[in-house]
C-alpha cells in the first residue's frame, strides 16, 4: 500500500522527486513546524525509484573516509541544535566518545551512509520508495499553472500508476553516471558506480582476473585501483589518465571557503566572467583531483614492488584509451603515450570507467514542465538565490532544484557542503510563498 496520499482531493506543498541527501535534508527542514503559531503544518512528501535509501552504495569502500568534515551534515550547519546531526546519530549509536577519541572530522564513508540511513528512517512516513517518476504535469486553473501533477509507477507492479497533485516540486534527482562516447557497460566494462557488487559478483564466480584497467585521474579512480589491487592479489592493476600524475585535492582553510554558505552569495550575484574565473580558479577543490594520504599510499606501493620486483600497479601516465574491443570473457584496450603517439595494446579481464557523473537535464527528467522555465542567453536555467527555478509569469507552481545549478550557485550545488543550508534556504522559500498564497485568497 502506498505511503503517501494521492489522488486530486489532497494537495502537496512540496512533493520531492529524489530521496538522496538533498531531499533528506529537505524532508527533515520541512517536517519541522513553521514559525508563526497557528500555522497548518506543510503538506510534503517524497518520491524515490530506489526500493531503499541508498548513496554511492557502489563505492562504500570499507576504509573509505569522507572528503567533508562531519560538522557539514544534514542539519548542523542550519541548526546546529537539532536531533537529526551526526553527533546525535554517535550517541544514539553508542560511539560518541569513541569517534571523539579518534581526533577526526572525517568518518568513514560506511558510517556516514549508515548515518543517512539513520535519519532516512526518522522521516520514513514522508517518503514512498520504489516510485518512479514518470510524468509531471501543469495543471491549470483561470490561465494559471497553480499545481503539477506528478505521476509514479511501482517498477514490481508493472502498469499501476499513481497520480499526486503539488504546489510545488522540489527535484534532486542526484547525477548519472559518465561514459566516454561508444562506451557500453557489459560483465567486463565498468562504471566506477557498481564497483563493490561487481567485484563481489566476480569474486563469488571464482573468475580469475590477471589484468584490470581503470580509466580517471580522480578520486574515485584512485580508489578503484587500490581496491581492485587489494582485491585481486594476482593481477597486474593499470591505471591510465592523460595527466602527468594524480593531482591532490586542494583542501587548504583558503581554498575551502569556496564552499562557505557566504561563497554561494557571492557567487550568485557575480558577474557571468567572474563565476567562469571562481570555477576555473577552484576545480581542483573536487574536480579530477585525489587525498594527498591516497596518493602517497599508492607511491608507496608502486615502489614497495619495485623494490621487491613483482610490479602489480602500474601508472599509464600521459596516456588515452583509443579503441575498446569488449568481448564476453575479456577487454582487448590500445592505449596512446601522447607525448610519442607509440601504441600498446592490453588483453584486459576488466575496464573500469571513472569518468565521474553528469546531471540529468530538467527536460529529460521532467518533459513538458521544462518547456515552462525561463533560459539565459546561454540556454541554461533561470534559477533564483531559493534554488527555485524561474517560470513563465502564467505558473505559481513552484519548480525547486537541488543540483544543476553550478552555473548560478557556485560548486556547492550538486556537494554536501552546504546541503543542510540550502534546504533551510528552500523551506524558507516554501513558507514565504505559502504565506503570500494564503494572504492572496483571503483578499
Amino acid at each position: 500500500m502506498a505511503a503517501l496520499r494521492s489522488g486530486p482531493d489532497f494537495i502537496y506543498d512540496v512533493l520531492g522527486i529524489g530521496f538522496g541527501p538533498s531531499n533528506l535534508a529537505l524532508a527533515i527542514a520541512l517536517q519541522e513546524p513553521p514559525a508563526s503559531s497557528g500555522t497548518d503544518p506543510l503538506r510534503v512528501g517524497f518520491l524515490e525509484k530506489q526500493p531503499r535509501f541508498g548513496w554511492h552504495r557502489g563505492m562504500l569502500i570499507d576504509d573509505a573516509t569522507m572528503q567533508v568534515s562531519f560538522l557539514k551534515d544534514l542539519v548542523t550547519m542550519r541548526d546546529p541544535t537539532s536531533d537529526f546531526s551526526f553527533l546525535c546519530y554517535l550517541r544514539d549509536r553508542g560511539r560518541l566518545a569513541d569517534f571523539l577519541n579518534l581526533k577526526t572530522l572525517f568518518p568513514l564513508r560506511i558510517e556516514f551512509h549508515d548515518y543517512f540511513e539513520w535519519a532516512a528512517a526518522r522521516v520514513a512516513g514522508l517518503v514512498e520508495y520504489s516510485a518512479e517518476v514518470v510524468s509531471v504535469q501543469p495543471v491549470t486553473e483561470d490561465g494559471v499553472v497553480r499545481f503539477f501533477d506528478v505521476t509514479s509507477r511501482d517498477p514490481r507492479e508493472p502498469g499501476g500508476l499513481t497520480v499526486r497533485r503539488t504546489r510545488g516540486i522540489c527535484v534532486a534527482t542526484g547525477l548519472e553516471p559518465h561514459l566516454p562516447p561508444d562506451a557500453v557497460r557489459s560483465e567486463r566494462v565498468w562504471h566506477t558506480s557498481e564497483l563493490l557488487p561487481r567485484v563481489d559478483e566476480l569474486k563469488g564466480s571464482g573468475t580469475p582476473v590477471r589484468r584490470a584497467v581503470v580509466l580517471g585521474a580522480g578520486q574515485s579512480a584512485a580508489e578503484a585501483v587500490d581496491y581492485l589491487h587489494r582485491n585481486f592479489p594476482d593481477a597486474e592493476i593499470c591505471s591510465v589518465f592523460a595527466k602527468y600524475g594524480y593531482t591532490p585535492a586542494d583542501d587548504s582553510p583558503f581554498a575551502n571557503r569556496i564552499f562557505d554558505p557566504e561563497a554561494v552569495d557571492l557567487f550568485y550575484e557575480a558577474p557571468r566572467e567572474v563565476k567562469r574565473s571562481l570555477h576555473d580558479y577552484h576545480r581542483s577543490t573536487n574536480y579530477s583531483v585525489v587525498d594527498m594520504d591516497l596518493i602517497e599510499a599508492l607511491s608507496r606501493q608502486m615502489y614497495q614492488e619495485q623494490v621487491q620486483g613483482q610490479r602489480r600497479l602500474r601508472m599509464m601516465n600521459v596516456s588515452r584509451l583509443r579503441e575498446v574491443a569488449a568481448g564476453s570473457q575479456d577487454v582487448k584496450l590500445t592505449v596512446e603515450f601522447l607525448p610519442t603517439g607509440e601504441r600498446e595494446v592490453l588483453d584486459a579481464d576488466l575496464l573500469v570507467y571513472a569518468t565521474g557523473y553528469q546531471p540529468q537535464g530538467i527536460a529529460d527528467r521532467l518533459g513538458e514542465i521544462g518547456k515552462l522555465c525561463l533560459r539565459d542567453d546561454e540556454d541554461a536555467l533561470r534559477v533564483g538565490r531559493d534554488h527555485r527555478v524561474e517560470t513563465l509569469p502564467t505558473v505559481s507552481a513552484d519548480i525547486y532544484l537541488q543540483g544543476g545549478t553550478e552555473h548560478t550557485h557556485g560548486l556547492t550545488s550538486t556537494l554536501l557542503s552546504t546541503t543542510a543550508v540550502r534546504a533551510g534556504e528552500i523551506r524558507a522559500s516554501v513558507l514565504t510563498r505559502r504565506a503570500a498564497t494564503t494572504v492572496d485568497a483571503v483578499h
